[in-house]
């Protein structure tokens, strides 16, 4: 696909979610993503309120990496967030309910978090697709949509069973249609697989190495399926 270095950036989260990030290293992600022109920075909700250069957003994360945290507890850090100047927040299901099949406890959960998030705000929901059989992504993602998320997303990039892949986006894509959006997240370190990610219906990439992703894009014209994920 023929996409420009300035088209590439606006599809990313540039992030730091390591726990010893401070306050400089996100001061110091917020200038890169300026220089980079990418859509957003996403931080932990400990790090807000952070100042980005213009026309660059705010993201944070809730209930993450784990999501085993009460519902109450998701909206009220969401809120929290929001109050802190969050222009977008990524939250964590518990996982454990979507591989049983429990999809209504699924839903309630993001409604819960949806409450939290008014209107203009950007709610996406990550649902850890490595530890999803297909069933489960579909169902996942079924439910976000009907709690009024407006992204499912793939990964924490914390989870043992690994991060993107492009199969899972593209079931996601299915799955949501033209309605959500869809955020690739976890291993995507090179131009190939951002753009693989892209092919497969992501709107939106988690990057931790967005420069190393952008220098590749040089020569780049088509990606290979296979190099999504960890």
């Amino acid at each position: 696909m023929a996409i420009s270095r300035a088209e590439l950036a606006q599809y990313v989260d540039h992030t730091l979610l390591k726990p010893e990030a401070t306050p400089s290293d996100v001061d110091e992600l917020a200038a890169e993503a300026g220089e980079l022109g990418v859509f957003s920075i996403c931080v932990s909700p400990s790090m807000l309120p952070v100042h980005t250069p213009e026309g660059v957003a705010v993201a944070t994360v809730c209930g993450f990496p784990s999501g085993k945290h009460h519902s109450s507890i998701k909206a009220a850090e969401a809120a929290l967030s929001i109050e802190q100047g969050a222009d977008e927040v990524d939250m964590v299901i518990d996982i454990a309910a979507a591989i049983e099949g429990r999809f209504a406890q699924v839903e309630e959960d993001i409604a819960a978090v949806r409450a939290a998030v008014p209107e203009g705000k950007i709610l996406k929901v990550i649902i850890e697709s490595a530890a999803l059989s297909d069933e489960s992504i579909v169902g996942a993602c079924r439910a976000a949509k009907a709690a009024g998320a407006d992204f499912v997303k793939t990964s924490t990039g914390f989870h043992p069973a690994g991060g993107a892949s492009v199969e899972a986006v593209r079931l996601m894509r299915e799955t949501v249609g033209d309605e959500l959006g869809v955020k690739a997240s976890g291993g995507v370190r090179t131009a190939d697989a951002a753009l693989a990610m892209i092919e497969a219906g992501a709107s939106r990439l988690g990057l931790s190495g967005t420069r190393a992703v952008l220098d590749g894009l040089d020569g780049v014209e088509t990606a290979d399926a296979g190099d999504g994920g960890y």
